[in-house]
């Protein structure tokens, strides 16, 4: 057991470190205020788990001097505890990542018994709201009792308000039940499959957590490289998670997937391989930027297999052995990516790869990714019939008419030519028109088809609007001539008309998949020339939204509001064993609402199109509905409100 005042102690001196996972702080100001509740009314609020290791002595966590020998890492209670310094010490703890205001000015209504955040029209000047910060500052409760048995409105109940605020700040008394994990044979795996056992229904820590909060223990500068690592490719377009910089990381350092290798590797070793490590990786994104045209982050596929090219390049001091080296490497990366190299075991894949290339480079790792595939890489046109935004076909449609110079339909300029400008934007165009494939009863996997969409600059495709493609397909083959056949659209005037749509969809299907085999063997081969750098251009953005496409923004900001995180939008689930498409969903939580609880939510509003069965088989909570995950979230925070439970996690059926 120990007290709370000894805990928040403990932080500032450096004996118990709260560990710098990848998540920030996510909970919200309700669940601030139901700890603080249920603390004030003696309810239970869970033991804490801490992890007892032996750090360096002269190690520094935050802005306080780390104590000598052993460590305390807090695995099970990290949002409680960050809560409780925020509120007790009156400032977020140096390790804080998330919204400061979720922490500021929560008051006390010694009248009522009541906790709230602070409302100027309701609590100024009011003395039955105290600042609970300000309560357990220095100062104490004096300047509160002071002012409660002074005031007329409040001095005859003077006695029991105090007794009131004196319970409030005797919190900092109250006990924390700790277990502990020792012993020099816990190691992270160890540590981890503890932890998620003992945890099942709430947070599930990974591997890689451990590892950063055994890293930043020694070296607590670690984890603000690696965000400004991060933050400078956010800044550029790409949005990259901890953890995948860590494996990446890991594969530098250690040419190992399992985290635990990390274990062993010294401060100063780990922050020479992180900036190795930062080289590398943008040593391939200026190649996939510049030689494949994926400039942003939403077709930017296949990234875990950067980890082994990020080995790759660190056995090879750093660069590519020549061009046409890089090349073959771009055309393996894209086969992980259209393949679902990564989509299940990625450990075990990665580990495997690692090996490969070790031994036999980039021949190696493309020969290893034919026998897994039976010797065909090969496209299909039937490979071109997903269907959204989401699908992994998309992006290879992107790097087509960015690298094979596509034409736009108004002007005849190539979609990858300077003439475009700086963040120039380009639109997913849907070549016959959204509201006229529905007004001729066709079902949306259909009008959503990758093989329905191209991609033109702003100003054609207002121009074009919603004329039926038989009109305006007529005038782009007139006015610009080979336009057309540069986006591979099948110029068969009978194949424009609404009734052959399906037919149409095949043959660009067929055109699609052997422009995108010529282009790959090119590149495999060695023979697509040289050409000069590809300008970046803003993300492009669906044109013809569908209608409920506003009602999911609205719902995903409200999901913001109580605390979830930011999805994937129009996102592609694969089954993780055989590669095969689920569903392309409205949106996507791969690691639960909030980072780490929960299992991954998916809002999937055709469930006809999709494999629900599979999905929650493989323990994905499914909601087909906006009005039901949002009432399963506010319930959920209810819950966690009244409860003070870390994880909010709820054990009741997703399923509308």
């Amino acid at each position: 057991m120990a007290k709370l005042s000894t805990i928040l102690d403990q932080i500032d001196s450096g004996t118990v470190l709260l560990p710098e996972f990848q998540r920030g702080y996510v909970w919200n100001r309700e669940q601030v205020r139901g700890l603080m509740r249920s603390l004030y009314r003696g309810y239970p609020v869970g033991s804490l788990l801490v992890w007892e290791t032996e750090a360096d002595p002269g190690a520094v966590r935050g802005d306080g001097l780390a104590a000598a020998g052993v460590r305390l890492l807090l695995l099970d209670g990290q949002q409680r505890i960050t809560t409780l310094y925020g509120i007790v010490r009156g400032r977020p703890p140096a390790f804080f990542e998330g919204r400061p205001e979720t922490l500021q000015g929560l008051h006390f209504n010694v009248e009522l018994e009541s906790f709230e955040f602070y409302a100027p029209a309701k609590m100024k000047a009011d003395p039955r709201w105290v600042d609970v910060s300000a309560l357990f500052g220095p100062e104490g409760v004096q300047p509160f009792m002071r002012e409660l048995l002074s005031n007329p409105e409040t001095a005859s109940q003077g006695l029991a308000l105090i007794e009131r605020l004196m319970k409030l700040r005797n919190l900092l008394d109250r006990e924390f039940h700790q277990e502990k994990i020792t012993g020099p044979d816990k190691t992270i795996d160890t540590v981890v499959d503890i932890f998620n056992k003992v945890n099942s229904g709430g947070t599930k820590l990974s591997k890689g957590d451990l590892a950063l909060a055994q890293i930043c223990a020694d070296d607590p500068s670690a984890r603000t490289t690696m965000r400004a690592n991060l933050e400078k490719w956010s800044e550029a377009g790409y949005q990259f998670k901890l953890d995948w910089l860590l494996r990446n990381a890991n594969a530098v350092l250690t040419g190992r997937a399992q985290f635990s290798a990390l274990e062993d590797v010294p401060a100063a070793m780990f922050a020479q391989g992180l900036d190795r490590t930062r080289r590398h990786i943008e040593t391939f994104l200026q190649a996939a930027q510049g030689r494949l045209g994926l400039d942003h982050d939403r077709v930017l596929m296949g990234r875990y297999a950067i980890p082994v090219i990020s080995r790759l390049l660190e056995l090879q001091g750093g660069r590519f052995a020549n061009h046409e080296e890089r090349d073959a490497i771009l055309y393996w990366y894209i086969h992980t990516a259209l393949w679902g190299r990564f989509t299940g075991s990625v450990e075990t894949v990665l580990a495997q790869d690692y090996e490969v290339v070790r031994r036999g480079g980039i021949a190696g790792l493309i020969q290893s990714l034919e026998r897994w595939r039976g010797g065909n890489l090969r496209l299909g046109a039937h490979n071109f019939e997903g269907y959204g935004m989401g699908s992994r076909f998309y992006p290879l449609l992107y790097l087509m008419t960015r690298v094979l110079e596509a034409r736009d339909f108004g002007s005849g300029i190539p979609l990858r030519a300077e003439m475009l400008g700086h963040n120039s934007g380009l639109q997913v165009h849907h070549i016959f028109p959204k509201a006229y494939l529905y007004e001729h009863g066709y079902e949306q996997y259909l009008v959503n088809s990758v093989a329905n969409f191209a991609f033109l600059t702003q100003d054609t495709n207002l121009i074009i609007g919603k004329r039926a493609p038989a009109e305006y397909l007529a005038d782009v083959a007139v006015n610009q001539p080979g336009a057309l056949e540069s986006q591979w659209i099948p110029t068969d005037p009978e194949l424009w008309l609404p009734e052959r749509y399906p037919d149409f969809l095949a043959a660009r299907q067929a055109l699609l998949a052997g422009a995108a085999n010529t282009f790959l063997d090119g590149l495999r081969g060695g023979a697509i020339p040289e050409t000069a750098a590809m300008p970046v251009v803003a993300p492009p953005v669906d044109a013809e939204l569908d209608p409920r496409r506003d009602e999911i923004a609205r719902v995903i900001a409200e999901l913001r509001e109580l605390g979830c995180v930011e999805p994937d939008v129009d996102a592609e689930i694969a089954d993780p064993e055989s590669g095969r498409v689920l569903a392309v969903a409205e949106a996507f939580w791969p690691d639960g609402l909030q980072p780490g609880i929960g299992d991954p939510v998916v809002l999937e509003l055709d469930p006809d199109e999709a494999d629900l069965p599979r999905m929650e088989e493989l323990g994905y909570e499914v909601f087909t509905s906006t009005a039901a995950l949002v009432g399963f979230v506010r319930r959920r925070a209810a819950a966690a409100a009244g409860s003070g439970d870390d994880n909010g996690a709820s054990t009741t059926s997703a399923m509308p």
